[in-house]
């Protein structure tokens, strides 16, 4: 079951048919027990309506932090080392993708989030830039996973590269996150086979393409969150981008006017532009 944060209310979306969500807050939302039950209520009990239009599906997010998870495939833990190697940092990224404890970093508030086809910024002093897709965990206030949406980590290579230090830089900026189009409810990890697929097209040509699934993530959904809320509070909840398996060749950044499409089996496609 999808659950989508329109411009002109709440809806799902259950085995392709529509329902309004009756009024409510959106942060009560995502804080009701049994969450799924609630929704599949609804689904069950109220008539089926018109899908809202694409161009009004806001970000799924009013007031949680955005978190996220780095060096969680080999893919990332190998760029990682490549881009700060000539920094010294490039052990760093080695460790700590083998260590118990995962990195995890603060990545945006409501405000820096991107809702799906909302353009994504740009750096004005970074010359390397590259989308990261990301399966995110939707979580309550009670550190349960209640469902899972796409993310998309927009970071800055050379930045981080140039100093390990500098990692809130390379992360933390104006709209250099974006969440969407919708949550899928459930409290179960998607299957390990689940596909994530990167698209990049400059000026409606394919630039670069790229796929994972989620057996390649080292660590579970459960364990970055576990850690997340250990000896911290989240009052309305947060998400947690877990990390990405697709970096595109070092000779690649991206450029205003490019178009990022992150697929997430199940959950859908996260479109936004870049200037």
């Amino acid at each position: 079951m999808l659950l989508y944060r329109t411009a002109s209310g709440i809806f799902i979306e259950n085995a392709g048919t529509w329902h309004a969500v009756p009024e409510t807050n959106w942060d009560a939302l995502l804080e009701i027990a049994g969450l799924a039950a609630y929704l599949s209520q609804i689904a069950a009990s109220s008539p089926a309506v018109a899908a809202p239009v694409t161009e009004s599906i806001l970000a799924p997010i009013v007031s949680q932090e955005v978190w996220a998870a780095g060096v969680t495939y080999f893919r990332s833990r190998t760029a990682r080392m490549e881009e700060s190697k000539d920094a010294g940092g490039g052990s760093f990224y080695d460790r700590v993708y083998a260590a118990e404890r995962p990195e995890i970093f603060f990545k945006a508030t409501p405000q820096r989030v991107a809702h799906p086809g909302q353009a994504m910024h740009l750096r004005s002093d970074s010359k390397w830039m590259v989308p990261e897709p990301e399966l995110t965990l939707c979580i309550n206030s009670r550190g349960e996973i209640i469902g899972y949406t796409v993310g998309n980590d927009l970071s800055c290579r050379d930045i981080e590269g140039e100093n390990p230090l500098y990692l809130p830089q390379a992360k933390c900026f104006k709209l250099c996150a974006a969440l969407g189009p919708a949550i899928l409810i459930q409290t179960e990890a998607p299957a390990p086979t689940t596909r994530i697929h990167l698209q990049i097209d400059r000026a409606g040509v394919v630039a670069f393409e790229g796929e994972t699934t989620l057996s390649q993530l080292k660590r579970t959904p459960q364990e970055l969150a576990g850690f997340l809320y250990r000896d911290n509070t989240f009052p309305t909840g947060t998400f947690l981008m877990t990390g990405t398996g697709i970096v595109p060749g070092d000779e690649f950044t991206l450029q205003s006017g490019d178009v990022v499409n992150i697929t997430i089996d199940g959950i859908g496609t996260l479109m936004n532009p870049m200037a």
